[in-house]
């Protein structure tokens, strides 16, 4: 079994500094958790409370059935692999994978049969006479993972061990980060603050901000369901467009209006009741850049959720093109002062300076509270 649970961890530095406060996750054996959000979040405080590497100042730690608050690292069966690789320069690759295993003393034939194999999932069997200077910022994050594997541990670490890698090179590592899960078979959990890492490997997402959880999901509910106006901002690239609006009731329909622009509510949404305490009030609407649309049959389609905009700048990204909108009275509504972008299709004949129609696709949109930030509806 190489589960793992947190029950009510806080990490708190002296001078009143709460790093990490009340975080509860229980991880089942053989998923791949991601720890996710912006630098000074908690994450890799939390990872190193795991470790053993960090002291725990509150809650529980369990490793499979264990209490391990106080056992040693090296007693933990865990094994960590870092962002800078700290691999030996002296010693070979070979040695750099079997250092730990000759200090807990294994048979050297034994040690030869685990590096041996390692290497040939990890395709670096050909390099393990070479030292570590004569590698490439990938072949050392193979040896990194290598050393790791080596010793079968309950439950790998990852701190950012992508994050000094080409973009090409963290692409192709994710995959094989993923086949290794799949072929090593124990728990593993990992922490970076790239979304699209977290999107594409994790089983589930841990989502942090100021060393609290803000959500724990599968990537997929993350991206549709958010509980917040931060997890849906940090989940999804582009991220969702925020939109302040007063919601106001016309009859049976809701409609959100800001500026001069009016968009109506489907009727699901329309009949939650709880948006019923905010009619009169404003909220932020959310809505993905790929729920815009500037084809001209969809506007044409939905004349209550269409509205006429200015293309402000076009970013082609090859199969699709991001239009950076201006709507009217933007200043006051739009976060920051930031634009409207939609994502549409690369056939598009918008261009930098056109006045369009975009359709606002509201079946897909979220609406938050203006003030506590939390979703209302999705």
């Amino acid at each position: 079994m190489s589960s793992l649970s947190l029950k009510h961890i806080y990490k708190k530095y002296p001078g009143g500094v709460t790093a990490v406060s009340d975080f509860c996750l229980d991880v089942k054996d053989k998923e791949f958790i991601i720890f996710v959000g912006p630098s000074g979040c908690g994450k890799s405080t939390t990872l190193r409370m795991i470790a053993g590497l960090e002291e725990i100042s509150e809650g529980e730690l369990y490793i499979g059935d264990r209490l391990v608050n106080d056992v040693a690292p090296k007693d933990r069966d865990i094994a960590m692999v870092f962002q800078n690789y700290a691999l030996y320069p002296h010693m070979t690759v070979y040695d750099n994978m079997a250092f730990g295993l000759k200090l807990r003393k294994v048979p050297k034939d034994e040690i030869k049969r685990r590096v041996e194999e390692a290497a040939q999932i990890l395709d670096i069997a050909h390099l393990l006479e070479r030292k570590p200077k004569a590698l490439s910022g990938g072949q050392k994050q193979r040896v990194a993972l290598g050393r790791a594997i080596v010793r079968n541990p309950q439950v790998f670490l990852l701190d950012e061990p992508l994050s000094n890698l080409d973009a090409k090179l963290r692409a192709s590592m994710r995959t094989e980060l993923t086949k290794l899960h799949s072929k090593v078979g124990t728990t593993f959990v990992y922490v970076t603050h790239d979304q699209v890492e977290a999107m594409t490997m994790a089983t589930r997402i841990v989502v942090m901000k100021d060393g609290f959880i803000q959500q724990v999901d599968t990537p997929q509910n993350l991206y549709d369901l958010p509980v917040n106006k931060f997890v849906a901002g940090f989940i999804g690239t582009p991220q969702m467009n925020f939109i302040d609006c007063v919601l106001e009731k016309k009859g049976d329909d809701l409609f959100l209006n800001f500026a001069d622009n009016t968009l109506k509510l489907p009727e699901d949404k329309a009949n939650n009741p709880a948006l019923k305490e905010y009619i009169g009030q404003t909220v932020i609407l959310g809505i993905r850049p790929e729920n815009i649309s500037d084809n001209e049959e969809t506007v044409a389609k939905c004349p209550d959720t269409s509205i006429e905009c200015t293309v402000d700048v076009t970013e082609l990204m090859g199969a699709e093109i991001y239009l950076y909108l201006a709507f009217n009275g933007k200043e006051d509504v739009i976060e920051e002062g930031k634009n409207v972008i939609a994502r549409v299709s690369a056939r598009s004949s918008s261009r930098t300076g056109d006045k369009i129609k975009v359709a606002f696709d509201m079946t897909r949109s979220h609406i938050f509270d203006k003030d506590t930030e939390k979703c209302i509806c999705h």
